[in-house]
């Protein structure tokens, strides 16, 4: 029996060395990723996009206070308010946005092709305060581009979508 309780001990541990090898993989291929990094704002629900919050540190933003619902993936032909992508991006998701001075069918026409290449976790959005042409953004990162670069933007996609950043829960200690 006294065996039985070391090996769900030695279980147990082996379990947390897991999962503290995974954030710290996660933690250093973000350090190492593509974009830039930005200072994460949290996670705060609001009610509303247009309930008051603190201001984004980055335009678009890449974390802080959203709403509780989605955009669905996939290709919009507005502009999504900040406060619903911001849901999407701590959801493992990743933006493209992109800002036309006069209508730009070309590059629209080949972010749709790269967004067509993803099922889900990946969207395009117009953003008319971009300083660049393009922006793309995850969870705390940004790369920003004035030409289609296709392979910078797979990259950027293909190092962040999927990663989940809702507050972990503590899990308690065994008795």
């Amino acid at each position: 029996m006294r065996w039985t309780w070391w090996i769900a001990v030695l279980a147990g541990l082996v379990t947390l060395v897991s999962i503290g090898d995974d954030r710290r993989l996660s933690l250093v291929q973000a350090e190492a990723g593509p974009g830039r990094e930005i200072p994460t704002q949290g996670n705060d629900h609001l009610q509303s996009p247009g309930s008051p919050h603190a201001p984004y540190n980055s335009i678009p933003p890449t974390s802080g206070p959203h709403v509780p619902w989605l955009a669905r993936w996939g290709v919009h032909p507005i502009q999504i308010p900040w406060e619903v992508q911001v849901h999407n991006l701590e959801d493992g998701g990743v933006i493209i946005h992109y800002r036309c001075a006069q209508p730009c069918p070309e590059t629209v026409s080949a972010l749709e092709a790269i967004v067509a290449r993803y099922s889900t976790q990946v969207i395009l959005t117009p953003e008319p305060l971009l300083s660049s042409l393009i922006a793309v953004t995850a969870w705390g990162r940004i790369d920003t581009m004035d030409v289609v670069d296709e392979s910078a933007i797979r990259r950027f996609i293909d190092a962040y979508r999927g990663l989940d950043h809702h507050p972990k829960t503590e899990v308690p200690a065994m008795p």
